[in-house]
C-alpha cells in the first residue's frame, strides 16, 4: 500500500515551515516536488522569495525525505533550467542540482531523487492560451513582445504522462526531458485567432526583463 497525502495548500516548503513540512512526510512512500514560485515577472520583482521557496525549500523537503524515509521523490521542472536568463529559470536549476546530488551524499538513506523537465503547460494558469482567449472574448488587442519567440508547449496528460513514467522507472539521478517541437508565438496567436473566427489586432510591446527569445530544453532522455 502506498501513503499520500495532498498537502500543497496546507504547508508551504519554505524554511519558516521546516518543521510543518517534515511532519507532513510522515508515513509518505511517494513525493512529488510541484511546489514553486513560477512566474517569470513575479521572480525577477522578488529574486529572494524565489530563492527562499524554489532553492531552500527544495532543500527543505530533500531532508524531510531523507528523514522520513520517503521511498520517492521526483521533482518537476522548466525548460527555462536550460542556460537560465532569469532568476526563476536560475532557481529551478539549482532545485534540479539539488535533487540529483541529494543521491550522492545521502548514506544509507534508501530515498531515489530524480526529475522530469518540460515546457510550458498548454492552458495553465498564466500561460500564453489563456491570455490570447481573454483577450479575443474581451475584443482587445492582442500585446505580445517578438512574435519570432520560440517556446515549447506540452498538454496536460503529456505532463502527467511523463511524471508516472518517472515514478514507475526511477532511477537516481535521472532527468526525463520529453521530445517537443518548438512553436513561434506569431504562429500560434495566429491560429488561435483563425479559429476563434473573429478579426483582433496584435500589438507589439517590449520585452520584458529576463525574458528569452528561444528556449531550450536540453537533451531528449525519453
Amino acid at each position: 500500500e502506498i501513503s499520500t497525502r495532498d498537502w500543497s495548500s496546507d504547508v508551504c516548503s519554505s524554511d519558516l515551515d521546516k518543521d510543518r513540512l517534515n511532519k507532513a512526510l510522515e508515513d509518505i512512500d511517494i513525493v512529488i516536488h510541484t511546489a514553486a514560485l513560477k512566474h517569470v515577472p513575479v521572480a525577477e520583482y522578488n529574486p529572494f522569495e524565489a530563492i527562499k521557496t524554489n532553492v531552500f525549500g527544495t532543500q527543505n523537503l530533500i531532508e524531510g525525505c531523507l528523514d522520513n524515509e520517503v521511498s520517492l521523490a521526483i521533482a518537476v521542472g522548466t525548460d527555462k533550467a536550460v542556460a537560465p536568463l532569469n532568476t526563476y529559470g536560475a532557481t529551478k536549476l539549482l532545485m534540479e542540482r539539488l535533487f540529483v546530488s541529494a543521491n550522492y551524499h545521502k548514506g544509507k538513506h534508501k530515498t531515489i531523487f530524480s526529475c522530469v523537465r518540460y515546457g510550458n503547460v498548454m492552458g495553465s494558469r498564466g500561460s500564453i492560451i489563456p491570455y490570447v482567449l481573454n483577450q479575443i472574448s474581451q475584443n482587445k488587442p492582442i500585446k505580445i513582445t517578438d512574435p519570432t519567440m520560440t517556446r515549447f508547449n506540452i498538454t496536460m496528460n503529456e505532463a502527467l504522462n511523463l511524471i508516472f513514467r518517472g515514478l514507475k522507472n526511477p532511477i537516481p539521478g535521472q532527468i526525463l526531458v520529453p521530445k517537443l517541437k518548438s512553436y513561434r508565438l506569431q504562429d500560434l496567436v495566429d491560429v488561435i485567432i483563425e479559429m476563434s473566427g473573429k478579426k483582433t489586432e496584435i500589438e507589439r510591446m517590449p520585452v520584458r526583463v529576463g525574458e528569452k527569445h528561444h528556449e531550450e530544453i536540453g537533451r531528449a532522455h525519453v
